[in-house]
């Protein structure tokens, strides 16, 4: 029993640290940019970055470094961040979950020539709502479920004023439960046909076009599979996924996530 205690015990430290206790990032974010700049990358959004594609025509671009954040909370370090690339010239896709929909900053975001979009998770919406514990059972609903990715994503489009190009799932605590992504409601040609959708972030077309494909992790891992600081002059074509959460420890944000989750799971 005492190894299993231990290993809870270090999980909640980890846990304290990473959202109440962790030394702002941020300062190291502003130092990757540059440290990109002078190594020649050019960075961008997901949108911009798939234009690249479709407009070389067989010539191989040169180094790039597309940054992607998911704004699963947080909306104050997510505005520190952009603001951090605006000194930077450096453009990004921002992904937004109906629970952090800020339509003011994604507007100044799309204004500057960056990408602001959706953070979608209906599927396990769905599936926490109605208590569904078993994949069959989801699996059976995907019809609704796709009604309502739609409406929502239609309603975010004119709301914000802009077409919604590249899309991002979220990973939700009960995804991992089920082994379902939501990435499976938009396994539909004609959904993507009708929303106009150039992209989902986890598309294998998009993902096989970068070399090196780095996401942050919460301290004291902070990423996988390596730091894009190594990265660079390495890798040509590098995704970065990044969270504001796990740049700044904003005790309002996280206290607010962790409640949420806990009802969450309580719930269903």
């Amino acid at each position: 029993m005492r190894a299993p205690l231990q290993a809870a015990m270090k999980t909640v430290a980890r846990r304290l640290y990473a959202d109440y206790l962790m030394p702002s990032r941020l300062p190291l974010y502003d130092a990757l940019l540059a440290q990109a700049r002078d190594h020649g990358y050019r960075q961008t959004s997901v949108r911009g970055w798939l234009h690249t594609l479709r407009s070389a025509r067989g010539r191989p671009p040169g180094p790039v470094l597309v940054h992607r954040h998911d704004i699963d909370s947080d909306l104050a370090t997510a505005r520190r961040m952009f603001e951090i690339e605006q000194r930077h010239g450096v453009r990004a896709s921002y992904y937004f979950r109906l629970s952090t929909l800020d339509f003011g900053l994604m507007r100044e975001i799309e204004d500057y020539g960056s990408e602001a979009s959706y953070h979608y998770e209906e599927l396990a919406t769905y599936a926490k709502r109605e208590h569904l514990k078993r994949p069959a059972d989801v699996q059976a609903g995907l019809d609704r479920i796709r009604a309502e990715f739609e409406a929502n994503f239609r309603r975010i489009e004119a709301t914000l004023g802009r077409k919604l190009d590249t899309l991002a799932s979220h990973g939700d605590f009960a995804n991992r439960r089920l082994g379902m992504t939501n990435c499976l409601l938009l396994d539909d040609d004609a959904l993507r046909t009708r929303c106009g959708i150039a992209a989902e972030c986890y598309d294998s077309a998009l993902q096989s076009s970068f070399d090196l494909y780095i996401s942050d992790k919460p301290a004291p891992r902070y990423f996988q599979p390596i730091p894009p600081q190594a990265a660079l002059g390495r890798h040509r074509r590098i995704c970065l996924l990044t969270h504001p959460s796990q740049w700044h420890a904003g005790w309002a944000a996280n206290s607010r996530k962790n409640l949420v989750r806990a009802a969450e799971a309580l719930r269903w």
